[in-house]
C-alpha cells in the first residue's frame, strides 16, 4: 500500500507553509505500509520554541484552507516538538536540538521519502531571515523589558 494522493495532497500543503515560515530540514515519509493508523509522517524543525509554533500556525492556517483541522493536538504549550495529527498526515514539527535527540527519520528509515515538489530556496535568503526573526524578538523582548522597568519606577 502506498499514501494515498489526498494524503500527499495534504502534506504538499503543510510543506509550502512550513517552507514559507523558514522551517528546516523538511521531510515526508511514506508510513503506510507499516502503521495503519496514517499514510505520512511530515517532519520539520526550526531553531527556537518561537519559529516551531509560526511554522504550525502556518501549517493550521494554510490547511484549514482546504477544510481541514486536526484531529488531535499536542505540544504546543512548550514549543519543542509539536505534533498535528490529520489522521491521514501526522505533522512533527520540532526544535532542532528535539529533531536530533529523538531521530525520528532514523527510526522510519526504511519508509520512502514522498516528494514535496518544493522549490530549492536560497540558503542565504534563508539565514538572513532567521537573524531578522532572532532580531526582532530580541527587540520585542527589550521593548517589553524597558517597558516593565518604565511602569515600575512610575508605580514607585
Amino acid at each position: 500500500m502506498t499514501a494515498t494522493d489526498s494524503s500527499v495532497a495534504i502534506v504538499r500543503a503543510a510543506a509550502r507553509a512550513a517552507s514559507d515560515k523558514l522551517a528546516l530540514d523538511i521531510i515526508a515519509l511514506d508510513v503506510s505500509d507499516v502503521l495503519a493508523i496514517t499514510d505520512i509522517f511530515f517532519i520539520a524543525s526550526a531553531p527556537s520554541e518561537r519559529q516551531v509554533n509560526a511554522i504550525v500556525d502556518g501549517i493550521e492556517e494554510e490547511l484549514i484552507k482546504s477544510g481541514l483541522r486536526p484531529v488531535r493536538r499536542e505540544g504546543r504549550s512548550g514549543g519543542r516538538w509539536v505534533l498535528l495529527d490529520y489522521a491521514e498526515v501526522v505533522v512533527h514539527v520540532q526544535h532542532e536540538e528535539d529533531r536530533i535527540f529523538y531521530a525520528l527519520e532514523r527510526l522510519w528509515k526504511d519508509c520512502p521519502v514522498v516528494d514535496l515538489q518544493l522549490e530549492a530556496k536560497d540558503p542565504s535568503a534563508k539565514q538572513e531571515a532567521i537573524a531578522q526573526s532572532s532580531d526582532t524578538a530580541q527587540l520585542s523582548d527589550t521593548a517589553q523589558s524597558s517597558a516593565t522597568a518604565q511602569s515600575s519606577d512610575t508605580a514607585n
